[in-house]
């Protein structure tokens, strides 16, 4: 089960109180909630002076600060030419489609690679289909993952065999003076998705203290249940295919299917024994644009399979959340004297609960990427009030903080991170690694409506204070 909480963007003016000639780093994490945990570590770029520190000793959980870390070990491991490969082979009568976890592969992508079979002649397939993920094993989504998101996209599953990024889009429809939902998705989507979830007021909604839940099978059957209050436009959905084999098994048979190959045999998962002969090739882009990608984004399914990747190569055999996370510690170790051991490394992306890092530790990493400008990974940083995850960020997508902060942010339940560089009004670079959890706003909060958020408020008045150069302890 999944709870959806629709998300309403509002247009409203927050206000900020004036950032003081001296801002105490002591006031401003005063402004944090009560019971939050916060640990802070800023250094100047140029010498590596320590300008804060709060329990950057810490180990807490970093969320999509993480990705830097997979971002360093990709970029020291993998070749800058690096691509994921999807082949088509024959073997005897049967195809074999082999996959590599290309978490970009599309269904076009798909078209093309049975097109490709067409131009061969291969009108009809005798034999078998092979689906081939074998570069991978293990679990597809990591230990710590919570139950309660894995339908959603963004948990999407870690699998060899990957299409579309293993999730799919709809919608849901909750019209006034209806009293029940409609669904709609996409008719090539080879899922089903049924709702008898109600159409309710507000006011019904907060009476009956219902939400919007997903329940699911591992069939790719998806049903919406509970309650939605009326819209006046669908509420968009992303379901996470929960049976990836399955997903491109019943897309490659309508992709034959529609291309007139004829089909006699069974669909295979695994590799048949006996040589194979090439028929064709997809590549996706090379690493630095995945990379790039990943960070900007903060996709989850790119990291993770990077993560699989360089431990299936790191060990030479088949690429799990287990050998992935000991690659990275082992890499990192070796090429740049950074010791995670320390560190819980679970996954790829951030999204377990059970990571854990310390802010120093983050620091290391950042500030080895800060020195290593040829690695290319700062530049993929999202950009305060310009792009990727920090285009929208309140606390500083405004003047005098936009284009000023380049830095990965991490969200979890209770958890606002960001780790990066800013550029302060003498035009120094300042390294910062920001951790806060145990993050919580009463339910008896009486804010005013145009007043920012307390993370948003803290963030605010930290990182203007540090453009100014004026924080204290």
């Amino acid at each position: 089960m999944v709870r959806f909480l629709p998300a309403f963007l509002a247009c409203l003016t927050f206000t900020f109180p004036a950032v003081a000639s001296a801002a105490s780093l002591h006031h401003i994490e005063s402004m944090l909630p009560a019971g939050s945990q916060l640990a802070l570590s800023v250094q100047q770029a140029r010498d590596g002076k320590n300008l804060a520190a709060v329990d950057d000793d810490i180990l807490l959980p970093p969320a999509s600060t993480q990705k830097v870390v997979t971002a360093l070990a990709a970029s020291l491991f993998l070749p800058e030419d690096f691509t994921f490969d999807t082949l088509v082979q024959q073997s005897g009568k049967d195809i074999v489609f082999s996959f590599s976890g290309d978490p970009t592969l599309s269904r076009k992508d798909l078209r093309l690679l049975v097109s490709a079979l067409k131009a061969k002649g291969i009108n009809t397939i005798r034999g078998d289909i092979w689906l081939d993920g074998t570069t991978f094993t293990g679990y597809e989504q990591a230990v710590g993952w919570p139950w309660d998101i894995l339908g959603v996209c963004y948990s999407a599953p870690s699998s060899a065999i990957a299409l579309e990024r293993n999730c799919v889009q709809g919608s849901i429809y909750s019209e006034k003076g209806a009293k029940n939902t409609r669904t709609f998705i996409p008719g090539h989507q080879p899922v089903t998705v049924a709702t008898d979830a109600l159409a309710v007021t507000q006011e019904e909604q907060q009476a009956m203290l219902c939400d919007l839940e997903l329940h699911y099978d591992n069939q790719n059957n998806y049903k919406l249940s509970g309650c939605l209050p009326h819209r006046t436009s669908p509420l968009p959905l992303k379901f996470a295919i929960q049976n990836p084999q399955k997903y491109v098994q019943d897309v490659l048979l309508d992709e034959l299917k529609k291309s007139a190959i004829r089909f006699k045999g069974n669909v295979r998962i695994g590799s048949p024994e006996g040589n194979k002969t090439f028929v064709a090739r997809h590549r996706s882009v090379p690493r630095n644009e995945l990379l790039n990608i990943m960070l900007k984004r903060s996709d989850n399914m790119i990291a993770d399979n990077l993560l699989k990747t360089i431990g299936q190569r790191y060990y030479n055999q088949p690429g799990s959340f287990a050998n992935g996370a000991a690659a990275i510690k082992a890499i990192i170790k070796e090429k740049t004297s950074i010791d995670l051991n320390h560190a819980v490394i679970v996954d790829g992306s951030g999204l377990s609960r059970n990571n854990r890092m310390t802010a120093s530790q983050l620091m290391d990493v950042i500030r080895y990427v800060y020195s290593h400008p040829d690695l290319g990974i700062m530049a993929m940083l999202p950009i305060s009030g310009v792009d990727g995850t920090l285009k929208y960020r309140s606390s500083v997508r405004y003047a005098p903080l936009k284009q000023r902060l380049a830095a990965k942010t991490g969200s979890l339940y209770g958890s606002y991170n960001l780790a990066g560089v800013l550029k302060n009004d003498n035009g120094d670079d300042i390294l910062v690694v920001q951790l806060v959890t145990n993050y919580h706003i009463p339910e008896s909060d009486d804010r005013p409506a145009n007043q920012a958020s307390p993370i948003t408020q803290f963030e605010r008045e930290l990182y203007q204070a540090l453009l100014t150069s004026s924080l204290t302890p």
